[in-house]
C-alpha cells in the first residue's frame, strides 16, 4: 500500500508516463525509445490539462452565475468531482481501491474476459466511490469492496465494446477509455440513438462539424463555434460584452488548442501501443489488448464540446422544471463535456443527436444524483469532508448521477 500510495502522490502526469514507460519495456521496446515515449505522453496530458484548466476556469464561473441569475432553491448542493473523488479515496474501500482494481484486471486479463490494461489509476476513485456509497447504504464494507470490484470489471467490459468505436473517432489506435463516469452512459445512449433512427424527420437531422464548416465556411470553423456558443453563454450568465467576449475566445481557444494536446498524446502512445501487439502476438497469436485512459483525451472534440457548451443552460433549465429533483447543479456542471465525451461517438458526431441524448442523461442524472444523495452525504460524514457552508445535503453530477454506481448500489442493497 505504501508503494501504491506513493506512485498516486506523484499525481497522474507523473504516474502515467513511469506506467506507460514499464509497459513499454515489458513488451520489449528499448529503453531509450520507451523513455521518450512516456515523457511525450506526459507533455501530452500536460498539454490536455492546462487545456481542460481554461475550459474549467472559464466555463466553470460562466456556469455558476448561470445557476445564481436563475435564482434557483434546491436542498442538495452539487459539491463537484474533486470533492467526490476526496470522498472516495478517504473512505474505507479507497484505502483498498487500488489493489483491488489490479487484481481485477489482471484475473480478467488472465482469463482473457478484458483486453484492456487499465493504467488510469487514478479514476480509481469512480471505483472507490460507488464502494463507499454502497458501504453507506448497507453499513457492510463487503459489499462495499465488492461493488468496486463489480463496477471495475464493467467499466472494463464496457471499456472493450467501445474500443474500437473510440479508436476510429477519436483516433487513438490502440486505446481503450475504462472511464468509470463517461462510460456508464453508453447502455443509455445506444438504444436512445437507434429510437432516433426510426422517428421520421429526427432520423434525418445531421448536424455535426463537417457539414457546419461545408456550410458555413470559415464561420462554421470548431474556433468560431466556441467563440459564438462562449459569447452567447456569457451573455445568458448576464456578463458584460467584455466578459462574454473573453469566455468567447476561451472557448475558441479549447477548440483550437485540444485536438492539437491529443495529437501529442497520440505521438507518445504510438510506439507503446506498436510494441504491445507485437509483444501480444508473439505470445497470444490472434490476440489484441487496449491500454486504458482517461477520458480527457476525448474531451476536446469538437461535437463533444459543442454539445456540452449547449447543455449546461439546458442542465439548469431541467433542474428547474424537472418533478422530484433537489439537486442544485453547480460543482460539476463543467463537467459536462466529460458526460458526452463516450456520447458523441455513438453518435457518429451529430451534435443534435448527442445534445438529444445529453438531456436525456441530464434528466436522469438528477434523479439519480437526488435518490443517492442520502448516502453521498453519509459517505462524505464517514470520510469526515468538510461540507460547504450551510449545506446539509450534498450529491454532485459526477459520480453522483452515474447510472452505474445507482444500478450497484440498487442491487447491493438487496443482500442486506
Amino acid at each position: 500500500m505504501y508503494i501504491i500510495n506513493a506512485i498516486l502522490d506523484l499525481g497522474p502526469m507523473v504516474m502515467l508516463p513511469i506506467l506507460i514507460f514499464i509497459l513499454s519495456v515489458i513488451f520489449g521496446e528499448k529503453l531509450s525509445r520507451a523513455l521518450g515515449s512516456g515523457i511525450t505522453i506526459g507533455i501530452g496530458f500536460i498539454g490536455i490539462n492546462l487545456v481542460i484548466g481554461l475550459l474549467s476556469n472559464s466555463l466553470g464561473p460562466a456556469a455558476e452565475a448561470l445557476v445564481k441569475n436563475s435564482g434557483l432553491q434546491l436542498d442538495v448542493i452539487d459539491v463537484g468531482w474533486p470533492a467526490a473523488a476526496a470522498i472516495a479515496f478517504a473512505s474505507r474501500v479507497g484505502a483498498l481501491v487500488i489493489p483491488i482494481g489490479l487484481a481485477v484486471n489482471i484475473i480478467m486479463l488472465l482469463t482473457k474476459t478484458t483486453k484492456t490494461v487499465n493504467v488510469d489509476l487514478w479514476n480509481y476513485w469512480h471505483f472507490a466511490f460507488t464502494g463507499a456509497l454502497v458501504t453507506a447504504a448497507t453499513g457492510n464494507l463487503t459489499l462495499g469492496i465488492m461493488a468496486a470490484a463489480v463496477n471495475c470489471a464493467f467499466v472494463l467490459k464496457l471499456g472493450d465494446w467501445t474500443a474500437a468505436m473510440v479508436q476510429e473517432f477519436y483516433g487513438l489506435p490502440g486505446i481503450s477509455l475504462p472511464h468509470g463516469f463517461a462510460i456508464a452512459y453508453v447502455p443509455i445512449a445506444i438504444p436512445i440513438d437507434i429510437l432516433l433512427n426510426k422517428i421520421p424527420g429526427l432520423n434525418k437531422i445531421e448536424i455535426n462539424s463537417d457539414n457546419i464548416s461545408k456550410k458555413f465556411g470559415v464561420l462554421g470553423e470548431p474556433t468560431m463555434i466556441g467563440l459564438f456558443l462562449g459569447t452567447i453563454l456569457g451573455l445568458l450568465a448576464k456578463y458584460d460584452i467584455k466578459g462574454a467576449l473573453n469566455l468567447g475566445m476561451s472557448m475558441a481557444g479549447v477548440m483550437f488548442l485540444m485536438p492539437r494536446m491529443v495529437k501529442i498524446l497520440v505521438e507518445g502512445l504510438m510506439p507503446v501501443s506498436r510494441a504491445a501487439q507485437k509483444f501480444m502476438q508473439k505470445r497470444f497469436a490472434g490476440t489484441e489488448f487496449y491500454i486504458g485512459l482517461d477520458s480527457a483525451v476525448a474531451i476536446g472534440h469538437p461535437a463533444a464540446i459543442t454539445t456540452a457548451l449547449i447543455l449546461v443552460p439546458l442542465a439548469i433549465l431541467l433542474a428547474f422544471i424537472l418533478p422530484g429533483n433537489r439537486v442544485l447543479p453547480f460543482g460539476d456542471l463543467a463537467t459536462i463535456p466529460t458526460m458526452v465525451a463516450m456520447i458523441a461517438p455513438i453518435c457518429r458526431g451529430n451534435v443534435f443527436r448527442t445534445t438529444i441524448i445529453g438531456v436525456v442523461v441530464i434528466a436522469a442524472g438528477l434523479l439519480i444524483s437526488t435518490n443517492l444523495a442520502p448516502y453521498h452525504t453519509q459517505a462524505a460524514i464517514d470520510a469526515a469532508f468538510q461540507f460547504p457552508e450551510g449545506a446539509t445535503s450534498i450529491s454532485s453530477i459526477c459520480d453522483g448521477a452515474n447510472p452505474l454506481t445507482w444500478v450497484i448500489v440498487k442491487v447491493m442493497q438487496l443482500f442486506c
